[in-house]
């Protein structure tokens, strides 16, 4: 339906006066929002990030970058170095930017839009002009504002968990590359042995002091110690270039350095009763859904608002006719355009607005949930694995040396020959190798440990649906 009026006012000045007086105050940051992403890493983690932006800030990065790969790399360090140089994670804050842009877009009012037309014909002519505006864009401007203002938020803490993400993959890649160096060193060591056993048992077979089997076993010996050295080089390599691409490094830069050993395990575990707490409360992906829902609920009030009018245009009309060759005359006025809610009522849109909601609220109760348990998980996987590696390093471990020096002592004694003695070595490599396994799954169940209580899990980033669809009747598009 349509309305026209020819009016003396100027529906130009009421126009810019409205959308004036609803316009929204939000403009960019310097930062653009990245001191929640910032104080998240500082606080959590204790790190910093940076939003490189021009080539003074690429500098300045890439010069704290070199600095910390000027000396061996701590899990720590490495993880520095990644939120610094990683290439996705600066897109991530790109995306932040984005949202920003979208916030401020959000908050201000609509464009006018100008129209003009001329038609003449039999020595007369009309000329019409029109300046459109929306109305329903106008008066809901604050609402529209507010629910991107949430949106950005939920952005700002999206960065945070796509930079707590991160560091914890860093820290799991770092502890899988040292766990692959210290086993190389180990097996290089084990098959300078069994070499060495090798071209003895060879020279005494032929002697014919040794037989055909056991020079058979302690040649196979060294056949397999060979081809584990060469798997764990080829993995090793592996888990550096991994651990490469998460710092975002190349050319010069991949000749940093790491040590050959783990670090050693903490005297004692940590105590964590309250686990659940701390993850619900602390948990950045929880916090989003939280933030989701609440967008939701907001979008629910916007869409039943304008459930009946989805579209309202107000245009300022101007005209100038002349008929013959009498003086022109002026005309102004006003159009106002409107849908009547004749077959649909709005009741589709409402009813799809509060099942997001639902589904929202039921997503956010699972999560909630699912949190809970993965802390509980997490804190009991790191305490088994702290109990076991430490089992090897306290009680395993040094019986193994004892062993090892008493076979010794008999073997320069010439109670044993020096084939018992290698079995014994045998025996020791294969104890060592399982408590390097040990110190290395207890270092990955520390960093799953601190992913389960911030966030930042391969698993941890389920969105729940977003308001864009429930909101984006309240710009007047929908029908």
């Amino acid at each position: 339906m349509r309305i026209s009026f020819i009016w003396r006012t100027p529906a130009i000045a009421l126009l810019l006066s409205a959308g004036v007086g609803l316009s929204g105050c939000a403009s960019f940051s310097p930062d653009s929002g990245m001191t929640v992403v910032s104080d998240v890493a500082s606080q959590t983690i204790g790190k910093d990030v940076a939003f490189v932006r021009s080539a003074d800030g690429a500098e300045r990065t890439g010069g704290a970058v070199r600095r910390l790969l000027g000396r061996p790399l701590t899990v720590d360090t490495a993880v520095q170095v990644a939120l610094l140089s990683n290439k996705g994670l600066q897109a991530a804050y790109n995306e932040l930017a984005l949202a920003e842009a979208d916030l401020v877009e959000q908050s201000l009012p609509p464009n006018p839009v100008f129209a003009i037309s001329r038609i003449s014909g039999n020595g007369s002519y009309e000329i019409e002009r029109q300046v459109v505006g929306d109305i329903l864009a106008l008066a809901t401007l604050p609402f529209r504002s507010e629910i991107a203002r949430e949106r950005f938020r939920q952005a700002q803490l999206r960065a945070a968990l796509e930079t707590l993400r991160l560091a914890a993959e860093v820290r799991r890649t770092y502890f899988r590359t040292v766990a692959a160096n210290e086993m190389v060193g180990l097996l290089t060591d084990a098959k300078s042995t069994a070499e060495s056993t090798a071209q003895l048992a060879k020279k005494l077979g032929e002697t014919g002091s040794l037989n055909k089997l056991d020079q058979a076993r302690e040649q196979v010996f060294y056949a397999e110690t060979t081809a584990e050295l060469g798997s764990a080089r080829q993995e090793a390599t592996s888990a550096r270039e991994r651990l490469a691409r998460l710092m975002g490094l190349w050319g010069s830069d991949l000749d940093f350095r790491l040590p050959n050993r783990l670090p050693a395990l903490p005297r004692h575990p940590q105590s964590l009763p309250s686990i659940e707490v701390d993850a619900v409360g602390h948990r950045i992906d929880l916090q989003v859904a939280r933030m989701e829902l609440a967008a939701l609920e907001k979008s629910l009030g916007l869409v039943q608002a304008t459930r009946f009018v989805t579209l309202l245009d107000l245009a300022g009309i101007s005209k100038r006719i002349r008929e013959g060759d009498g003086p022109p005359i002026r005309e102004r006025g006003f159009d106002i355009e409107f849908q009547i809610p004749i077959f649909d009522g709005g009741e589709v849109r409402v009813r799809q607005a509060v099942e997001r909601y639902n589904q929202a609220f039921n997503l956010l109760t699972e999560k909630a949930i699912n949190v809970r348990s993965e802390a509980r998980d997490a804190y009991r996987v790191y305490r088994s694995t702290w109990d076991i590696a430490s089992h090897y390093q306290r009680e395993i471990l040094p019986l193994r040396q004892i062993i090892t020096e008493e076979m010794q002592l008999r073997f320069s004694s010439m109670q044993i020959d020096v084939f018992a003695l290698l079995t014994e070595a045998r025996q020791r490599l294969a104890s060592l190798r399982a408590a390097i396994n040990a110190k290395r799954q207890f270092w990955l169940a520390q960093s799953d440990l601190q992913t389960a209580v911030n966030g930042g899990g391969s698993g941890a980033a389920r969105e729940t649906p977003t308001t864009t669809a429930a909101a984006a009747p309240a710009a007047g598009g929908g029908h």
